[in-house]
C-alpha cells in the first residue's frame, strides 16, 4: 500500500488494517514463528490469505522473514523494531474493544489477547 495522504490515522490503518495483520503482529510479539505455527494460531486465515498478509507486513517493514537454506525450507517470521513499535496501539485496541464489549454488549471477553500483554521491544 502506498500512503499518499498525510492523515496519521489513515497511515496507521494502511499498515495494520488487513483482516489478519493485527493478529499476526500480536502473535509475533511473543517471538519468532514459522508459517505452520502461524497457521495454527491464526486459525481462520487460509494459507493463501496468511501468505498475502505476511508479504504485505514484510513489505511494510513490520516483520522480518528469514529463510534458512535447509531441505525442506525453513522460514521464520519475527517483528522488526517498527513492528514492535505498534504494540502499544494493539494493546489499546484490545483494551478498548474489551471495554466496549463489556459495557455496550454485556459480553465478557474470552480471547487469547487478554491472557498477557505483548513482550516489550528490546530497545
Amino acid at each position: 500500500m502506498q500512503i499518499t495522504e498525510k492523515c496519521p490515522v489513515e497511515a496507521t490503518l494502511g499498515l495494520i488494517g488487513g483482516k489478519y495483520k493485527a493478529l499476526i503482529l500480536w502473535h509475533l510479539s511473543k517471538g519468532k514463528l514459522r508459517f505452520s505455527e502461524l497457521r495454527k494460531v491464526v486459525k481462520d486465515a487460509t494459507p493463501k490469505m496468511l501468505t498475502q498478509q505476511l508479504r504485505e507486513l514484510e513489505g511494510q517493514m513490520l516483520i522480518h522473514r528469514e529463510v534458512f537454506p535447509v531441505i525442506p525450507p525453513k522460514v521464520e517470521y519475527s517483528l522488526t523494531e517498527l513492528g514492535h513499535s505498534l504494540m502499544p496501539i494493539l494493546v489499546a485496541m484490545r483494551d478498548w474493544g474489551a471495554d466496549y464489549l463489556r459495557t455496550s454488549k454485556n459480553v465478557q471477553t474470552n480471547c487469547f489477547m487478554m491472557e498477557t500483554d505483548p513482550v516489550p521491544s528490546a530497545n
